[in-house]
């Protein structure tokens, strides 16, 4: 019984009830004159002695399933080789936005904007289906899920049950997004999923935006200091729109733009970056594939394993004894008639 508890240990006192059947009943007995008249029934005796066992466990297993058995809650260490990842998913309403289709360059330059705006994958979507192959690939890593637009929000904390975190991808499909974008309180946010956790293996904040942001400076001391607290590394998927600015063009005319500013101020932190370029859903393919080859070390992990309940197996296991019964009960009343 190592490692069993019972929720209602109280009803374990009904337990002595199962010795019933083997106390004998005065009216079972027959008077005959002379015992030795008798013949041995030698089938009749191990028929009672298995109708009296069968009794006896259906009233004990009767009893077990009201104590409620079962087996605790546990905390399992598992060790595998994956990272600890928060997908930090842009929901503003320019990732509704089209990309461009995959064969633009052959498109009229004049008639760009035209084709990706009519045919062109919607960028939430793309992003969504990729990522919903990328944590499925990866069945090793825990991963956190938080959507941002003017705030952070929170949809599924670290977990290694992979269909919560599909679950939760699919759902930033529904409705349609706000139009502000606060990169800085989102990253702060995915920063704090790490506070009071024990470092165990890799860690990434995986954004995934096609917007920047003009932080203040307390911000980005702030995030700053966490990355390097946490010891985070960040990932950018940039999905470009059509006019906006080249993350590695150093000669853009656009060097003020609030993406070029989040870019450069990634690049100054003073943990692990890299921002991953996509016009395209090829690029952004690219990139979430050379995501998922990177931070692959060893990863201990403690898993909550949540109590097993016994009870349902004690009381099917009362019902056959019943049942049993009877079927015997039928049996020998057809014979009697």
């Amino acid at each position: 019984m190592t490692g069993i508890e019972f929720a209602a240990p109280w009803a374990l006192a009904l337990l002595p009830l199962a010795a019933l059947p083997f106390v004998a009943r005065g009216q079972d007995s027959l008077a005959y004159p002379w015992l030795a008249w008798l013949p041995p029934d030698r089938l009749g005796q191990v028929a009672e002695a298995l109708w009296r066992t069968l009794a006896a466990l259906a009233i004990a297993a009767t009893v077990a399933a009201l104590a409620a058995p079962g087996r605790a809650q546990q905390h399992v260490l598992r060790t595998g080789r994956g990272a600890e990842i928060v997908l930090l998913i842009d929901r503003s309403r320019s990732m509704d936005q089209r990309m461009l289709p995959g064969d633009w360059r052959s498109i009229d330059p004049l008639n760009v904007r035209h084709q990706a705006s009519s045919r062109g994958p919607q960028k939430s979507q793309v992003a969504r289906e990729l990522l919903a192959a990328f944590v499925a690939e990866r069945r090793h890593d825990r991963f956190a899920l938080m959507f941002f637009s003017a705030g952070p929000i929170r949809v599924v904390p670290f977990t290694q049950h992979d269909a919560a975190v599909q679950a939760g991808i699919a759902a930033g499909g529904n409705g349609r997004g706000l139009s502000e974008t606060d990169v800085g309180r989102a990253l702060l946010a995915a920063i704090a999923e790490f506070d009071q956790r024990a470092y165990t293996g890799s860690r990434i904040v995986l954004l995934v935006s096609d917007g920047g942001a003009q932080l203040d400076d307390p911000t980005r001391r702030r995030i700053a200091a966490g990355m390097q607290r946490n010891r985070i590394a960040l990932y950018w998927l940039y999905l470009k729109s059509i006019n906006g600015p080249v993350l590695d063009d150093a000669a853009s005319s656009v060097g003020e733009s609030p993406e070029l500013a989040l870019h450069r101020f990634f690049a100054s932190l003073p943990t692990p970056y890299r921002a991953y370029q996509a016009e395209v859903p090829d690029d952004l393919a690219k990139a979430v594939a050379d995501v998922g080859r990177q931070q692959n070390l060893p990863l201990d992990v403690e898993e909550i394993v949540p109590r097993a309940d016994y009870a349902p197996h004690c009381a099917a296991l009362a019902a056959a004894c019943c049942a049993l019964l009877l079927l015997a009960g039928s049996l020998q009343g057809g014979r009697r008639a």
